[in-house]
């Protein structure tokens, strides 16, 4: 019984545990170019941080900010590929934490408890946004980062 609570208490204090899925899924995006863009979410019952949507290498940024939802946190990784003034093709992976100011006090503090512990956990990661209102991540946010 100790050791249970002791789990419990290192991911009160460090945050959530990761599904074995979670890294595995990340590491497509990144590696393989599987994914457009992986959203996770935090299972508070099984104190881990999951994997809830993928998008295709088709879709687009349009297509991962509406698979956010309006009143809840979340995390995202987005693969955002350009074109440089030098013509040369690149890409760059955001992490964003979407904080709806909308949403529950308790997701809020949850997920943020979490996010460096989680973010630590994706190598490779270029920028970090944080957001509360979709105006924080608009598209001319991320190229303006990414350039």
């Amino acid at each position: 019984m100790s050791f249970r609570w002791g789990v419990l208490q290192r991911n009160a204090i460090f945050g959530m545990g990761l599904a074995d899925h979670t890294k595995k899924t990340y590491m497509e995006l990144q590696r393989k170019k599987v994914y457009r863009y992986v959203i996770f979410r935090i299972d508070e019952k099984k104190k881990e941080i999951v994997v809830e949507k993928t998008g295709n290498p088709a879709e687009n940024y349009e297509d991962f900010t509406a698979s956010l939802p309006e009143s809840d946190c979340r995390y995202a990784v987005y693969d955002f590929d350009f074109v440089t003034s030098d013509k040369c093709q690149k890409s760059k992976i955001f992490f964003i934490a979407w904080s709806p100011s909308d949403s529950r006090i308790r997701s809020k503090m949850i997920y943020a408890t979490s996010r460096e512990r989680f973010r630590r956990e994706l190598e490779g990661i270029h920028y970090e946004i944080q957001a509360t209102d979709p105006t924080e991540m608009d598209m001319n946010v991320i190229k303006e980062r990414a350039n």
